[in-house]
């Protein structure tokens, strides 16, 4: 590792610890800490946004989709466009326009308005351990990338300094923090793809005749995949955009309705096509240096997500090779962040809210971030044992969705709101993602077990509904 790449590395962390510490000294409240005052401007909301939804696991995780089937992963990202736009047409017009969620800080409060407490509770523990999943995952990413970038660091050291970084600026800062770091981070890190990253790779490996004569032609096609990979992607990744805390937790912290909107439509932009071509396309040009014989790869051993942090150690020279990084760390940090503060929330607010409503306010500041530390850490031991990003985010995506997809769109958008049913529903849902997830068998059509998850949650949700309409009814004609 060059002296000139630790000194960026070191600065930047510094700097993010930095940030930390002036928005603690800002905060005042719980508003504050957890939704930033609720008055942020539309672009700083955006940037947050894709920065969160994006970030690191998906910077790598694109890279590795590159590597392994060229431009046609870029659809991963589409399904994102498509789930910020269905979101900001008709669920923030549905949430910033009901008084009743005015002051809520959580996702899991809403369900406990339009349901009840018991509903509340299981939503906020669903909610919880998917983003303690998704926060590992980012903190898994960071330290791929800088133990395949640098080789004296190794997985284990790389995932305690970025874990370290990410939970202390997190805990000292609150949302506030989040947003407005999640802003620059997101704008050094397409400034390292744009100026660095791409062009640097692509005259490395030889340009664009080299290019196509070293990779099959299905490389350069969108139609390199099947109609299950989108479909996976899919029933996984839109429908966080309708139960995401995270995403909640910026509706919250939007100063109106047309302001939410206007950052939902900008991140979705971001996502596809600008991050999904950009993320794939670097990944593929990991792949020609290395069927050039450019990158030092174990062929047996190979794991794809590190083809990108491996090409850029070595195409790029010190001081730039830096820039890069704090780039990519940027994406790492702009998404665990977001997602720790997500996990923080549910247990401060949702599990633990009664208790600490008869604390002063400060008191109650000092006891988020102390949750946020826990969880931090214990993000930080799951990320140990885990393997690859992508798998362990979206395994966490799948779990919320399958869990809380149906009971939030027949809470909000119908009048079918029995707590049983949607209590039911959610354990069901999750239940079945689990247990075909850990099963090794080939499930029907090659679907991914989330899309079993979520039509279980639903014909429960539909049936219970039914057989309470139906006492109901009973109960009606025997007093008629």
């Amino acid at each position: 590792m060059h002296f000139i790449d630790l000194g960026i590395f070191v600065g930047y962390m510094l700097l993010m610890l930095g940030v930390g510490y002036y928005f603690m000294r800002q905060n005042r409240s719980q508003d504050d800490y957890y939704v930033g005052g609720r008055n942020i401007g539309p672009w700083h909301i955006g940037l947050s946004v894709v920065a969160t939804d994006v970030g690191g696991g998906f910077s790598v995780g694109l890279g590795g989709l590159g590597f392994v089937m060229g431009l046609s992963g870029s659809w991963m990202l589409f399904t994102g466009l498509l789930g910020a736009w269905l979101a900001a047409v008709f669920l923030i017009p549905r949430i910033k326009q009901d008084k009743a969620f005015a002051n809520f800080y959580t996702f899991p409060q809403i369900f406990k308005h339009l349901f009840d407490k018991k509903v509340g509770i299981a939503a906020a523990v669903i909610s919880l351990i998917g983003y303690l999943g998704f926060t590992s995952s980012q903190l898994l990413a960071g330290a791929k990338l800088a133990s395949g970038t640098f080789i004296e660091l190794g997985l284990t050291e790389a995932l305690l300094i970025m874990g370290v970084i990410a939970v202390v600026y997190t805990v000292l800062g609150g949302l506030k923090a989040v947003i407005y770091t999640d802003t620059v981070q997101w704008i050094i890190l397409m400034s390292g793809f744009i100026f660095i990253g791409l062009p640097v790779a692509y005259f490395h490996v030889g340009g664009w005749e080299v290019i196509q004569a070293t990779l099959p032609r299905e490389f350069f096609s969108l139609s390199n995949l099947s109609w299950q990979d989108f479909a996976n992607w899919g029933i996984t990744i839109l429908p966080i955009w309708f139960i995401g805390m995270t995403l909640y937790q910026r509706i919250y912290a939007s100063r109106d309705t047309k302001s939410a909107q206007k950052a939902w439509f900008i991140a979705g932009l971001f996502e596809w096509p600008i991050m999904a071509f950009m993320g794939v396309s670097l990944g593929l040009l990991s792949r020609v240096a290395f069927e050039q014989g450019l990158l030092i790869m174990d062929l047996e051993t190979l794991d794809p997500e590190m083809g990108l942090p491996i090409l850029l150690r070595t195409i790029l020279p010190p001081g730039i090779l830096g820039l890069m990084m704090a780039a990519y760390f940027s994406a790492v940090l702009s998404t665990a962040d977001s997602c720790l503060m997500a996990a923080s929330g549910n247990l401060s607010t949702d599990i633990f809210g009664k208790w600490l409503n008869k604390k002063k306010e400060r008191h109650q500041i000092r006891y988020g971030q102390v949750f946020t530390l826990i969880l931090g850490i214990i993000a930080l031991i799951v990320a140990m044992q885990m393997t690859n990003v992508l798998d362990l985010m979206l395994y966490s995506y799948a779990f919320m969705v399958s869990g809380l997809l149906v009971p939030i769109l027949f809470g909000l958008f119908t009048r079918k709101r029995n707590p049983d049913a949607a209590i039911s529903a959610m354990i069901t849902g999750g239940t079945v993602t689990v247990i075909l997830g850990l099963l090794t068998i080939d499930l029907p059509f090659g679907l991914d077990p989330n899309f079993f998850g979520v039509f279980a949650s639903l014909a429960v949700f539909l049936l219970v509904n039914k057989y309470r309409e139906s006492k109901i009814q009973n109960k009606i004609n025997e007093y008629a």
